[in-house]
C-alpha cells in the first residue's frame, strides 16, 4: 500500500478569505484534518471541514521541552499510524508552517520516521497585520527582524538598526510597551488580525498590556518613522 503524505497547512492569519487556493484543495482533498487542540485554525478553515475526519492533537503552551517533546512525538506517532495505511494528512496552523508553527515540531518527526511531509504556505500575521495598517513592513534597504518577545535574550533585540516584528508577547506585552517607550521608539499593534475580536492600536500609548497571545507589534527603526 502507497503511504500517505503530511501535509502542513498554513491556514492564514485569522481572516478565512487569507486561506491561499493551494490550502483550500489540499484540505479538500485529505483524508484526515489535524489540528491542534484549541479551535482557532479549525476555525479559519470551518467552511472546508464539512464531513472531514478530525484528529486532535495536544499541542499544549508550555516552556517544558520534556513534555512538549512528549506531545510531539505522541502526535507524530498518531499521524504515521494514519500515513501507513495510505491516508493523506492536513495538519492546520495559523500563519504560515515555517514561522513559529507547532507544525514543525511535528514535520520533523514524521520525516525522521520515513514519510513524506509538505510545506502548504500561509499568509504570515505579520504580513497581514502590516496590510491592516496600511504600509509596509520594509522598504528599500531596511531590514527586518521577527521576534518572538516573550522570550529570554529579546531585548537584545531591541537595539537592531532595523524595523522589528515582535509576536507571541502575551504577558510580557506590558514590559515590552514600556522598554519601546523608554526608547522612544515609534510602535502599533493589532490583535487578533482579521479575526472578529480585532483590535488595532495607532500608539505605543494605546497598547494595552493585556492584550492576548495573538498579537504582534509593528516597530519602525528612528524615532521619526511611523508605521
Amino acid at each position: 500500500m502507497k503511504q500517505g503524505v503530511l501535509y502542513g497547512v498554513g491556514v492564514g492569519p485569522g481572516d478565512p478569505e487569507l486561506m491561499t487556493v493551494k490550502a483550500v484543495r489540499i484540505i479538500r482533498e485529505a483524508d484526515i484534518i489535524a489540528v491542534p487542540d484549541g479551535q482557532t485554525a479549525q476555525n479559519i478553515a470551518a467552511d472546508y471541514l464539512e464531513g472531514k475526519e478530525i484528529l486532535t492533537c495536544s499541542m499544549p503552551m508550555l516552556r517544558d521541552k520534556a513534555l512538549l517533546a512528549q506531545k510531539h512525538d505522541e502526535a507524530a506517532e498518531r499521524i504515521c499510524a494514519l500515513l501507513e495505511q495510505g491516508k493523506n494528512v492536513a495538519f492546520l496552523t495559523l500563519g504560515d508552517p515555517s514561522v513559529y508553527s507547532t507544525y514543525m515540531y511535528v514535520h520533523r518527526r514524521v520525516l525522521a520516521r520515513g514519510y513524506e511531509a509538505q510545506f502548504i504556505p500561509g499568509v504570515p500575521s505579520f504580513c497581514a497585520v502590516a496590510a491592516r495598517l496600511g504600509d509596509s513592513l520594509c522598504e528599500g534597504a531596511e531590514p527586518l527582524m521577527i521576534v518572538p518577545a516573550s522570550y529570554k535574550n529579546a531585548d537584545a533585540c531591541l537595539d537592531f538598526p532595523g524595523n522589528k516584528v515582535f509576536m507571541k508577547a502575551g504577558r510580557s506585552m506590558g514590559e515590552l510597551r514600556d522598554k519601546l517607550r523608554a526608547r522612544g521608539d515609534s510602535a502599533q499593534m493589532v490583535e487578533n488580525c482579521g479575526m472578529q475580536n480585532e483590535r488595532v492600536f495607532r500608539s505605543l500609548d494605546e497598547i494595552d498590556p493585556d492584550a492576548g497571545y495573538f498579537s504582534v507589534v509593528l516597530v519602525r527603526h528612528g524615532k521619526d518613522k511611523q508605521i
